[in-house]
């Protein structure tokens, strides 16, 4: 199936919970110039950050393949350089299913399945 590029524009969020019960969570920026900013975190069981990162980087979308690659990362206000000559860095995903409120994907590679849901409206993001 074709997709369309413009579908993916704009913010999506994703939470899901580990085998320890802590929420992980996934914001994403997808701009319309194929730059992203991806926002991780890990709560504890009472909703406290234990751990933040975000990653910068550019995406693509042709078909039914998305992917990204990851071109830097903030960790504690400081930016850094990915490593592009590191493999980690690149991802590809068959796209599952796309439309106005839900992106879902599925890691080549893994075969993880994500399910993203857009982000309407305003919400404060720390």
């Amino acid at each position: 199936m074709n997709y369309s590029r413009e579908q993916l524009i704009g913010q999506w969020y994703r939470l899901d919970i580990d085998e320890k019960g802590q929420q992980i969570s996934e914001y994403a920026q997808i701009s319309p110039d194929g730059s992203y900013e991806f926002t991780f975190s890990t709560l504890d069981t009472n909703g406290a950050v234990l751990q933040q990162s975000v990653e910068l980087g550019d995406w693509g979308l042709v078909g039914d393949i998305h992917f990204t690659f990851t071109k830097s990362e903030l960790i504690d206000d400081e930016l850094y350089s990915a490593d592009l000559a590191n493999s980690d860095n690149y991802h590809a995903y068959r796209v599952v299913k796309l439309n106005s409120q839900i992106f879902e994907y599925q890691h080549i590679v893994t075969n993880e399945v994500f399910i993203m849901r857009r982000v309407v409206g305003n919400i404060a993001h720390c």
